[in-house]
């Protein structure tokens, strides 16, 4: 710590005097371990297998909680740490690349899956590629959309896994050339699952467009040429889910087997119900969650900005970084004081 004395507390770990050589080498070991989490490319191959072979819950669990572990470490440990390896046009570059090949590269693998749950795996990470892209543009609307995006993949795709679960249990195979007009025997079936996809895809008027959207304006505020080429995932990500959704809901209806495939339960509707909702509330009303967020946006910016260029003459300032109690206060939405943090030795 900054008293000479080891600690782990977070702030004792803020205030460290960290060159930029050392904040570049503890930035890259932190780096990997979240990107293996995310999992950014090309640490992305052990999801798909992870998310085939386990149960339904294990998938929702997987892709709605925990893969938001690692874009959450860029947030909480990466950012306000290591500003200035953070602000680093190498290290964005680098970061940035790397989000927009897993969205592209991922979507391109995603479209010739034969089976279902492997095709919604590989979105996943094309998702956290977006997410990665809006955190490392250091933009307010970049940090928003890359937060939407969290939120909005944790609903949607856990909504996904739900309802191949739920076509598992009555077909008993995830394969996309076993099914076929499914949308004729069980309505509410289709009707839900469209409503998901499209939110996956991010269409207009449902919550993943507002976050690929924020994400890539950020990114464009930053970065015109890369938020171009991003923006073609949202092109690709039609590409490999319509397709998909076709042939499950509205083929011809051949096969006996999918003649009698059950619509959904009450019980069914009952846990899908309230995920569509927030699809389409967030879509439509987004400022309800983009308000709340902003004051900690903008707080983490602030930090990063403020920190980042002093790590090479680190050890010639006289104290160490502080959170000021002198500073302005960000007041949050509900009227209570959050401090912002800044250097320490304004006047």
């Amino acid at each position: 710590g900054v008293t000479g004395e080891p600690s782990f507390a977070y702030q004792a770990l803020l205030n460290a005097p960290l060159s930029l050589n050392e904040q570049l080498l503890l930035f890259a070991a932190f780096c990997l371990a979240f990107s293996i989490k995310v999992p950014v490319f090309p640490y992305h191959t052990c999801i798909p297998d992870a998310h085939v072979e386990a149960p339904t819950p294990g998938s929702v669990v997987l892709a709605a909680v925990l893969l938001k572990m690692g874009t959450y470490g860029f947030l909480r440990f990466l950012l306000p740490f290591f500003p200035a390896a953070a602000q680093h046009p190498t290290v964005i570059t680098l970061m940035m690349v790397l989000g927009i090949i897993g969205i592209i590269y991922t979507a391109w693998v995603a479209a010739v899956q034969p089976d279902a749950k492997k095709l919604v795996a590989y979105t996943s990470v094309a998702h956290m590629g977006f997410v990665g892209l809006g955190i490392f543009a250091l933009t307010v609307n970049g940090l928003q959309g890359g937060l939407i995006v969290m939120i909005s993949h944790g609903i949607s795709t856990g909504a996904l896994f739900l309802l191949l679960g739920m076509m598992y249990e009555r077909r008993h195979t995830r394969m996309i050339a076993d099914f076929g007009g499914i949308g004729r025997v069980a309505p509410w079936f289709a009707t839900a699952f469209m409503i998901t996809a499209l939110a996956s895809i991010g269409l207009p008027g449902t919550s993943g467009f507002v976050g690929e959207f924020l994400a890539l304006l950020g990114t464009f505020e930053a970065r015109p040429i890369m938020a171009i080429i991003a923006g073609s995932g949202v092109i690709f990500a039609a590409y490999y889910m319509l397709p998909m959704v076709q042939k499950v809901f509205f083929n011809a209806l051949e096969k006996q087997e999918n003649k009698e495939i059950p619509d959904l339960s009450r019980r069914e509707l009952v846990i899908l119900t309230p995920k569509v909702a927030l699809m389409i509330w967030i879509g439509v009303q987004p400022s309800v969650f983009l308000e709340r967020m902003e004051p900690s946006v903008r707080n983490v910016l602030e930090y990063v900005n403020d920190n980042g260029l002093q790590a090479e003459n680190r050890l010639e300032l006289e104290a160490p970084v502080t959170f000021s109690s002198t500073s302005p206060p960000a007041v949050e939405e509900d009227g209570e004081e959050s401090p912002v943090p800044h250097t320490g030795d304004e006047e």
